[in-house]
């Protein structure tokens, strides 16, 4: 559950703000993991409830956007333009993702990415749930929250991503 303020939380302080009087639970893996697949199997967590937060570029205008789909799923790109409307997008490599987010792979979070003008979306399978599992804004480190926290405190809008 949430940690009171004078708890010591693993979680970035931009997190525990985003989480603050919100019930959560903070999970941890070796920071060396980037595979959210491997990740889910070392937590024992289906692997449709822990979502990877990824960033794909609008190319030639605006701020990417974030993207959050289930650890076995694979994005489609297509998918993610229709609903956005967009004609075409492309996913941001590595360093790309590092750069414009400033965090790095494996740890990119929207709940760490709050007001930085970032379009938030989530893949609406996880309407089908009560809590996911989602990064917490550095490697090592996810949080299981409630869906309808989650896309209160990001905007996110739910769409067809996978």
């Amino acid at each position: 559950m949430a940690k009171g303020k004078n708890s010591k939380s693993p979680l970035p302080k931009l997190v525990q703000f985003a989480l603050e009087n919100v019930p959560h639970e903070v999970t941890t893996f070796p920071n060396t993991m980037r595979d959210a697949e491997e990740i889910a199997a070392l937590l024992n967590i289906p692997p449709d409830q822990l979502f990877k937060t990824l960033v794909v570029i609008r190319p030639g205008k605006g701020k990417p956007l974030l993207v959050m789909t289930p650890a076995n799923r694979q994005l489609d790109l297509k998918k993610v333009a229709t609903a956005v409307g967009e004609k075409k997008l492309t996913m941001a490599t590595h360093t790309e993702a590092e750069a414009l987010t400033r965090l790095q792979v494996g740890g990119i979070s929207a709940l760490a990415l709050l007001n930085r003008g970032f379009e938030v979306y989530i893949d609406d399978s996880a309407l089908a749930f009560p809590q996911i599992y989602v990064s917490g804004g550095q490697r090592g480190l996810d949080v299981r929250l409630a869906v309808a926290d989650l896309l209160r405190i990001t905007d996110a809008r739910p769409i067809p991503a996978t």
